[in-house]
């Protein structure tokens, strides 16, 4: 074992001095591998190894210096105050810091948190002191301390609440109170999205004030957080809480009303949604995003919801998207019913299935149900004047039960009342199979 280390540290040393840097990061990487960090050999050379891949880290491209750092995490707590002469270094280039600030963050070692705390406080540059505050939030529940005393001053508190929305401890949300009503709406949106991750009986009133902040963007993340609780569907009323949220002045909130009331999975939502939907005065935007929380939502009636607005409208895209998301059901219970809707508009004759790309999306979705009752139409839309229709159709057969499918196709090859373009149709499939 010694004679490898020496071997190595031998091929280290050749590799620095040809400045052939590949090399040395190999050798340096095969060394840590192999060996335990408390070899003696290695605690002989920790000074020497760790002088090697500073160097490298200062004069190596992104690559190199990007796999450098697990040499320097593995050396452990003797890189630290090197790494943090780095961070400190205002005329050090600002990826080296960068990285130093990365490498720092790996060792969640209390010496570490101070220089980057005084970094996000007096240093100028912004990209630099968002991934000091990253990799403040990576050290875990040593840097909480550190990091609400940063909320007390207006320059740092932002980046101090999204440091500590990266921690995810209980820790954190008491001193992410403190600031969920900051006059900055950046502070308050970020301090209740990170609230929201905890199942705390001290944050859901915190969200429903949240609701009617004058702030969109304050709005829609308590929106997003409410989303996260439909356990408290019943005890806070959140469906009649979160109706008036479709109808925001913001767009975004009325978005993030629609997922989340599709969270909540109960009759009463998908019913405010389908009246969302139907208005004449909704935005497209937000009648694509309703649709998409009725097919969320897990009830019968929502589906029932999606056949009757598809009923309703005129419009193209909505008729596409409705029979999209209907192929994209996965209740069990529900795949049978959502099937049931799309062949019932396959045989009605809807203006819709005259439209090719309607035609595609049906098959699709009838596909990706995979229900047999479907064969029929599929195998119908073989003989569509459109070849891009006629693959969809043969692409969702294949979906089907796979035997008893192409056994139909065979038995209808052979039968001369059909139309030529259907028996064309069904030659090409059975070719394709």
């Amino acid at each position: 074992m010694v004679s490898n280390i020496n071997q190595l540290l031998v091929q280290i040393q050749a590799a620095h001095d040809a400045a052939n840097w590949s090399s040395l990061i190999q050798d340096l990487q095969q060394l840590i591998l192999g060996v335990d960090s408390e070899h003696p050999e290695i605690v002989k050379n920790r000074e020497y190894l760790l002088t090697l891949s500073l160097s490298m880290l200062e004069m190596g491209d992104f690559q190199q210096r990007w796999e450098i750092t697990k040499v320097l995490t593995y050396l452990g707590n003797i890189a630290i105050p090197p790494l943090i002469d780095i961070l400190k270094d205002k005329d050090a280039e600002e990826e080296l810091r960068w990285y130093a600030a990365r490498i720092l963050s790996e060792f969640q070692h209390p010496d570490a948190i101070l220089p980057m705390v005084e970094l996000l406080k007096t240093d100028e540059d912004e990209e630099l002191k968002a991934i000091a505050a990253t990799a403040l939030g990576q050290m875990g529940t040593v840097a909480i301390a550190a990091l609400s005393e940063l909320l007390l001053n207006e320059d740092t508190r932002l980046l101090a609440v999204r440091s500590l929305s990266c921690i995810r401890q209980p820790k954190t949300i008491a001193p992410l109170l403190s600031v969920v009503q900051d006059p900055q709406a950046a502070i308050r949106a970020a301090a209740i999205e990170a609230l929201s991750s905890f199942h705390d009986e001290r944050v859901p009133p915190v969200l429903l004030n949240a609701l009617d902040d004058v702030a969109a963007t304050v709005r829609r993340a308590a929106v997003l957080g409410l989303s996260f609780r439909p356990d408290l569907r019943k005890v806070l009323d959140l469906v009649t809480r979160l109706q008036p949220k479709l109808y925001d002045f913001n767009l975004e909130v009325c978005c993030a009303a629609a997922v989340c009331l599709s969270c909540m999975g109960c009759d009463d939502a998908a019913q405010q949604l389908f009246q969302v939907l139907i208005s004449p005065n909704t935005l497209l935007p937000l009648q694509l995003e309703t649709i998409r929380a009725l097919s969320w939502v897990g009830t019968l009636s929502s589906l029932e919801y999606l056949q009757t607005a598809f009923n309703q409208t005129t419009s193209e895209t909505l008729w596409q998207e409705i029979v999209t998301v209907l192929g994209r059901v996965q209740n069990p219970q529900l795949t049978t019913p959502a099937a049931e809707i799309l062949l019932q508009i396959m045989r009605s004759q809807h203006p819709a299935t005259e439209i090719a790309n309607f035609n595609c999306a049906i098959a699709l979705s009838l596909g990706q149900l995979g229900k047999m009752p479907a064969i029929e139409p599929l195998i119908s839309l073989l003989a569509d004047s459109n070849a891009s229709v006629r693959l969809h159709a043969i692409a969702a057969l294949k979906n089907l039960d796979e035997k008893a499918t192409h056994q139909q196709l065979q038995q209808l090859a052979n039968n001369a009342t059909l139309t030529p373009d259907l028996q064309q149709g069904i030659a090409i499939a059975l070719a394709e199979w």
